[in-house]
């Protein structure tokens, strides 16, 4: 049974009850909210995702409240609650939706301890993944979104879940974050593309969520195999490019990006070490998305390695 399969007003007596139970990848979250824009926009971008039962194991439940006090008649405010506690800022009401994708990353980042964690995009084609690290600004989630449009399966656009067994990675599968003018250019690409309703004046700017093909979904239990880090910069009018990046610098920066590197110490060097010797490092430059798809178009023909 998906979301999907429920009708919107038995979704919303869940949301606004005990909660509604999805299975997001390897984690069970429960999710319970009040408020309808949060309703529609999960309705949509959710549609897909199974849906458990009450009494299976839930990972973790996120709470996107209403805001209390004097707030609630004039500027109507969500706040997420994990454990009891209050854990960011109260936002506007408005704002709900990419607060519940702020509070599952953090869910995740600070207990799944079971991965290595990077903050990084990574996509896939033919078993091989590319992870892509990259600080805000970078372009890349909005390349990550146009790739995975174009032939290469999404696996995350912000958690690299690898594993401390075999450095496999797995998928998350979750909505691509779009911000300002990504937003658009995603809509051109993409002209079939379904995105949450655009949410203003966030931390981040403007932001919209692009729903995860379902074809992608289809395939969540199918892990990867690191084969490239490629560290991404849009520039506007540049030509696209890869340059060799050298392993040890490349190994330092992932470790940077990483929630829980230190937190795991050893066992993260050496994870976070197979990952880099299985991987070629490159940085990249593009301006134009179906330049970029050409260049990893190109990677992917290349011989895969024993």
């Amino acid at each position: 049974m998906i979301l999907a399969d429920l009708s919107h007003a038995v979704m919303r007596q869940r949301l606004c009850g005990t909660g509604l139970v999805l299975k997001i990848g390897p984690f069970a979250f429960r999710i319970i909210s009040p408020i309808p824009s949060l309703h529609a926009d999960l309705a949509v971008l959710y549609a897909d995702y199974p849906l458990l039962s009450d009494d299976q194991f839930v990972d973790f439940t996120v709470t996107i409240a209403s805001g209390t006090g004097w707030h609630r008649w004039f500027h109507r405010q969500a706040v997420f609650c994990f454990d009891g506690s209050d854990i960011f800022v109260p936002l506007p009401q408005d704002h709900a939706f990419p607060l519940l994708e702020w509070a599952m990353n953090w869910c995740i980042s600070m207990h799944a301890h079971q991965y290595l964690l990077l903050h990084s995009a990574v996509i896939e084609r033919n078993g091989c993944a590319v992870i892509m690290p990259a600080p805000p600004g970078s372009g890349k989630s909005t390349l990550c979104a146009g790739l995975v449009h174009r032939g290469w399966r999404l696996l995350s656009d912000e958690l690299a879940l690898i594993s401390l067994t075999d450095a496999s990675i797995s998928p998350l599968g979750r909505p691509i974050s779009l911000k300002n003018q990504s937003v658009d250019v995603i809509r051109n690409y993409v002209p079939k593309a379904v995105l949450s309703k655009l949410v203003r004046e966030t931390s981040k700017g403007s932001v919209s969520l692009l729903k995860v093909p379902t074809e992608h979904l289809r395939r969540i239990d199918e892990v990867a195999r690191p084969r490239w880090v490629i560290f991404p910069k849009y520039v506007a009018q540049s030509s696209a490019q890869l340059t060799p990046r050298s392993k040890a610098n490349s190994m330092l920066e992932l470790g940077r990006n990483s929630f829980n590197y230190m937190v795991l110490g050893h066992t993260g060097f050496n994870v976070l070490s197979q990952v880099i010797d299985a991987c070629d490092c490159y940085d990249f430059e593009y301006s134009q998305l179906d330049d970029a798809v050409a260049v990893f178009d190109a990677l992917a023909k290349q011989k895969v390695r024993a």
